[in-house]
């Protein structure tokens, strides 16, 4: 029940940040803090079980990301992981500033960060979450055991195979 999916079709995780940019840009707009709980308990779904349990989820794998002309693309799971706890810290951090705190220009800054990457991930395909995955597992901070196909991308792409230097 509390799994994350291995692989992820990048598609459907981009329409997943298309609805967070959505929501943090509607809070923000609007000046409505209650925006931010659905947002962090939709991020709190996302990483403790994938998909299964966040209505954002279940739209962007069962709905939108079928429907793309174009076939999936499959990425690795823990690095998306990663980025959804890195949402869950963002969107609760903002949860906590407003309604703990009342806390405003720093709940708005925390939102408005948050908003420059989910704009990252859901228009440009950059996760900034997976890249900080990336340099943690250079670090030796996640061990290559987390994801085997992050620390050799042969895997992925058989046509790097053998060309590294020995």
């Amino acid at each position: 029940m509390f799994t994350f999916p291995n692989p992820v079709n990048d598609y459907a995780a981009r329409t997943v940040a298309t609805g967070v940019v959505l929501m943090s840009v509607a809070a923000l707009a609007l000046q409505q803090p209650w925006i931010l709980v659905p947002l962090a308990c939709g991020f709190w779904a996302r990483v403790l079980s994938g998909p299964r349990f966040s209505p954002l989820g279940q739209l962007a794998t069962r709905v939108v990301a079928p429907r793309l002309p174009w076939p999936p693309k499959l990425v690795p799971g823990p690095p998306k992981r990663f980025a959804q706890a890195i949402g869950v810290l963002f969107s609760t951090s903002a949860v906590v500033l407003w309604f703990g705190f009342g806390l405003g220009a720093a709940t708005w800054v925390v939102v408005a960060m948050l908003t420059v990457a989910a704009v990252l991930e859901a228009g440009f395909g950059i996760c900034l979450g997976c890249k900080a995955f990336a340099l943690l597992m250079q670090a030796g901070v996640i061990p290559e055991s987390v994801c085997v196909e992050c620390a050799d991308l042969s895997r992925r792409h058989p046509e790097l195979a053998g060309s590294a230097p020995r």
